[in-house]
């Protein structure tokens, strides 16, 4: 049996291909959008991997330093350690910085810590190059990604830092680098005022600020101990919020990302929609310049069903080729992006199912004009 799609793509070959390249970089940037999604799963749960506590605790009626303002005292750390159940407990900060390189400023996300704690949230794993900090001022370790090297100077508030380890993939929440430096040097960059600051609050008979602050602390269950009763523990005596690290995870997954994913699925649901109706126009323009053959294929006797198999198989090889063409360009591109996208088989399994439909759907137009084709038309020219 002849087939027709085949007779009519090797006429429109150029054409075709074009075309559904063309398509094929829409759905890329479909694929796309999935993989920002993703990689924004992952790069919430970087830190708290790093960390790899069971408990936070943080001021009273807040969700916690990730997701609105928490200060709680330092001492709190040393009262959380006497509670039955807890085997290490550590205060920590974060803020946003500037960092200067050269003629531009690096936004990043600094985790302010005690070297000498029981909880360190460096990663060895992920340090590429030197060492994690030893002092208590005027050390910083980057990520790779800020393009700081070992042995650099970074001026920062009133003092000089010197780089003195590198990490990889380490980001925070938001996807910006992470920096790691010491509490005592985190707590002045956030706490402490300048001192012209504190002269004019002085004289409004303003107390100095207390700088022996922090965001949060992080703990650790001994074994054996269930880390809810601890919490429930915490959180009846202490009067300050308490989350488990299941409960951070769900807070930094759902209730921060939630309206991103939102806007990324309405975004990638148009993408979808209109590669969909660019297929269906295609194929109906197709089906158009080639209204005389058909209507000559009809007056011969050749049966509805053998054009209509025509136009679907021609809008679905043009869709099965889009989606190869996205593919290709979503993994030439990706890497490119400021922030991780992650590119996984179950994604593209799920937009190839998408595709498919589409093109049947899209293939409808074409079909229906194929119907109302007259074969009354190839006599009359």
């Amino acid at each position: 049996m002849i087939n027709l799609a085949y007779k009519e793509i090797k006429h429109t070959f150029g054409k075709f291909i074009i075309t559904a390249i063309g398509v094929g970089m829409l759905l890329g940037i479909v694929l796309i959008m999935i993989g920002v999604y993703r990689g924004m799963i992952i790069d919430a749960e970087v830190l708290l991997d790093d960390l790899n506590v069971d408990l936070w605790v943080v001021q009273e009626n807040t969700l916690g330093p990730f997701a609105e303002a928490s200060r709680i005292h330092e001492d709190l750390k040393d009262t959380i350690h006497t509670i039955e159940g807890i085997k290490s407990s550590e205060g920590i900060t974060f803020q946003n910085l500037q960092l200067p390189q050269k003629s531009k400023m690096i936004r990043v996300f600094a985790v302010g810590f005690d070297p000498y704690g029981d909880i360190n949230p460096i990663n060895p794993d992920r340090l590429i190059d030197g060492r994690g900090l030893k002092r208590s001022h005027y050390e910083m370790v980057v990520t790779d990604k800020t393009g700081f090297k070992v042995g650099d100077k970074i001026s920062l508030g009133r003092d000089i830092y010197r780089v003195v380890g590198v990490t990889h993939g380490t980001v925070s929440s938001g996807g910006d680098p992470l920096v790691y430096i010491s509490l005592k040097d985190a707590q002045e960059l956030q706490f402490l005022y300048s001192n012209a600051r504190i002269r004019n609050d002085r004289k409004r008979g303003i107390k100095t600020l207390n700088s022996h602050m922090i965001n949060a602390v992080i703990a650790k269950v001994k074994n054996g101990y269930d880390v809810d009763e601890v919490a429930n523990s915490i959180r009846r005596w202490k009067h300050n919020s308490v989350y488990t690290a299941k409960e951070e995870k769900k807070i930094l997954t759902q209730n921060l990302i939630k309206t991103a994913a939102k806007q990324i699925g309405m975004f990638t649901v148009i993408l979808v929609v209109v590669s969909t109706i660019i297929i269906a126009l295609i194929i109906y323009t197709m089906t158009l310049e080639k209204m005389k053959e058909i209507s000559i294929m009809k007056l011969i006797g050749l049966p509805n069903s053998m054009i209509i198999k025509m136009i679907v198989q021609e809008t679905m090889l043009m869709g099965i080729l889009a989606f190869f063409a996205a593919n290709i360009f979503a993994h030439l591109i990706y890497s490119k992006f400021p922030k991780r996208v992650v590119l996984e088989t179950p994604d593209a399994f799920g937009l190839f199912i998408v595709v498919i439909l589409a093109s049947i759907l899209a293939s409808l137009v074409g079909v229906k004009k194929v119907i109302s084709a007259d074969p009354r038309e190839a006599i009359g020219g």
